[in-house]
């Protein structure tokens, strides 16, 4: 068996690959003759480190983190053969190292001690030095001279091989890594941003890159600011090639898990690939909503979940610069039973046109400990609304089929909490929302109401919508058949109606005024506001009958209690954020447990 791997063996690749005539070696293959894990990091996930065998010469090999499931499935072992899929030939410190990418275990060729007695990988004149005979202790194996034309076919150079042939892995960029050219997607490119200090002014603008290997943030200065701004566009692909400075990231400005950035210089070139589906679009590392409460403040994550809710935007000024900033606060959930508030900033919080129940994923978010746990997209984040991954399928599955009926718990709460016990989206009565003084601390309170709807305030019960999808902005009749929406630029035939209902609801203990939007509106009355507008044109008694319907009716409603302010007053606001009906084994099952709660026998 060992001698029928030996003549698979592709003896000489490992020297031609890091041959400067640049012939191009395909998927060679070679023996690993060494297997073992790189010394753990904070941090940072497990690294291999191999040695390589094509029984000519060995070298040293690191592993990139998507071939570590080899070693962890016991595939890749000491002793066993291996067609190099895809790789890149660095050099670290004087030392030749390849990055493995890809690799094929051919466990039909089995196992076997290292065949023969291969040579550190050295430069020619080294190696013709300490092996002048080129010799091997397996007699049935012989060594020729490497010419192109004698070479293995998986060594041979290949005819097509663009300009572009050696592409580097953003993982093996390193400040000793030299004359590479990697092929990227843009992911996200932030908007130019100036400074001025005592040293100057100037300004600047930065890109997340990513390939199959991992992500690289990358910034522009002044001229290379204007030179290449416009070059970049998020989700295409570039090929970016060196000289391009390599330096120890900056983590306070990035959210990628690399521990390089790159600056770009005069002389470094970008160029937008031909093939643009060759790269991932995106790479995420998911925290769950639930497990929020245990990573650390300021770290930085990826969130998937459900918009529960959208707030309004609003401004702040900045203590430090006193200047003002929008925002935009978010509710997410997930399958843990969790939500949390997130806040989009500047021009993504003013543009914002989701609507509720998307399913959003968002790439760089930071963890606050403010209120408990919450969640801030930094200025290089990005938001993918209902991406195509096994994560979003799940979670949609989820919410259709129970979720938008959940309860779910905040981690506002349970920093204030005695107890490990969650308390937000505790059904309340109104008369708790008030000695309580829900909404009245500098964030969001969520509660849930089991109440009677007693009023429904008539006037202004909705208002004309655009019609593009995702917009909702109110639009403007010009004249008849033409709405114009200002944000789209565009004018429509008619709108789409969308409730905008104020309620008075009551329990027991009070009543209470609750604000509704278009989901909820279409639940209370139950029709679409663009039926009920039409019906309210044309039979007053009809309309009067619907809404007269709609009172006297119960319902599980999910509330966010918060201050806004109205001119110089400030008042606590009562949002429906969703409503169900009543579903009366559930509450008999939570009356129970509130009963036994008191301890009665």
């Amino acid at each position: 068996m060992a001698s029928e791997a030996a003549s698979q063996i592709s003896v000489g690749a490992l020297s031609a690959i890091f041959d400067d005539t640049k012939l191009h070696v395909h998927e060679p293959i070679v023996q690993c003759v060494q297997i073992k894990p790189l010394p753990p990091q904070p941090n940072h996930p497990e690294r291999y480190r191999a040695v390589f065998s094509d029984i000519s010469n060995y070298v040293q090999t690191m592993l990139a983190t998507q071939a570590n499931h080899f070693v962890k499935d016991g595939l890749l072992r000491r002793g066993c053969f291996v067609r190099l899929k895809s790789f890149q030939a660095n050099s670290v410190k004087g030392k030749k190292i390849l990055i493995i990418l890809d690799l094929e275990v051919l466990t039909e060729l089995g196992e076997s001690e290292k065949i023969g007695e291969p040579m550190p990988l050295e430069s020619k004149g080294e190696e013709h030095e300490r092996n002048p005979a080129a010799s091997l202790q397996d007699p049935k194996i012989q060594h020729q001279p490497l010419q192109a034309n004698s070479l293995p076919r998986q060594m041979r150079p290949t005819a097509s091989a663009s300009a572009h042939a050696t592409i580097y892995p953003i993982e093996a960029i390193s400040p000793y890594s030299h004359k590479w050219t990697i092929k990227a997607r843009c992911t996200s490119k932030s908007t130019v941003k100036t400074w001025h200090n005592r040293n100057g002014e100037g300004k600047l603008f930065s890109v997340n890159l990513l390939d199959d290997s991992g992500e690289i943030r990358a910034t522009g200065f002044n001229d290379l600011c204007d030179m290449l701004y416009d070059l970049f566009r998020e989700g295409e692909v570039y090929y970016i090639s060196s000289p391009c400075r390599v330096q120890i990231a900056k983590k306070q400005f990035t959210n990628l898990d690399n521990d390089y950035e790159l600056t770009f210089e005069k002389d470094t070139i970008v160029e937008k690939a031909e093939d643009q589906n060759d790269v991932p679009q995106i790479r995420f590392n998911f925290t769950t909503i639930g497990d929020l409460q245990s990573v650390e403040k300021d770290t930085t994550t990826d969130v998937i979940g459900v918009l529960r809710d959208i707030g309004e935007t609003s401004q702040i000024v900045s203590k430090t610069t006193n200047k003002p900033y929008t925002k935009r606060e978010l509710t997410l959930v997930d399958m843990t039973g969790f939500s949390v508030r997130l806040t989009i900033w500047g021009s993504t919080a003013s543009n914002f046109s989701l609507v509720p129940e998307s399913i959003v994923a968002f790439k760089g978010v930071k963890v606050s400990d403010f209120g408990g746990r919450s969640l801030s997209l930094l200025s290089s984040g990005s938001i993918t609304v209902d991406p195509d991954i096994e994560d979003a399928h799940r979670l949609r599955g989820w919410y259709d089929s129970q979720g938008r009926d959940e309860v779910f718990h905040s981690h506002a709460s349970m920093s204030n909490a005695t107890s490990s016990t969650p308390k937000a989206g505790q059904f309340k009565t109104i008369a708790q929302v008030r000695e309580e003084q829900l909404g009245m601390s500098e964030n969001a309170d969520y509660f849930s109401l089991k109440a009677t709807i007693i009023y429904i305030k008539q006037d202004n019960v909705s208002y004309p919508a655009c019609l593009s999808e995702g917009c909702n902005k109110k639009v403007t009749e010009l004249d008849p058949g033409q709405w114009r929406c200002e944000r789209c630029d565009k004018t429509h035939p008619k709108p789409e109606y969308r409730y905008i209902i104020l309620i008075n609801v009551s329990d027991h203990t009070g009543q209470l005024w609750l604000s509704s939007f278009d989901e909820v509106g279409r639940l209370v009355m139950g029709m679409p506001a663009d039926q009920l507008m039409e019906i309210r044109q044309n039979d007053e008694k009809a309309t009067g009958e619907i809404f007269q319907h709609a009172n006297c009716r119960t319902w599980n409603f999910r509330c966010r209690a918060r201050i806004d302010t109205f001119g110089d007053q400030q008042r606590v606001r009562y949002q429906v954020s969703s409503a169900r009906p009543i579903n009366y084994s559930e509450e008999a099952s939570r009356l129970t447990e509130l009963i036994n709660s008191y301890g009665i026998d």
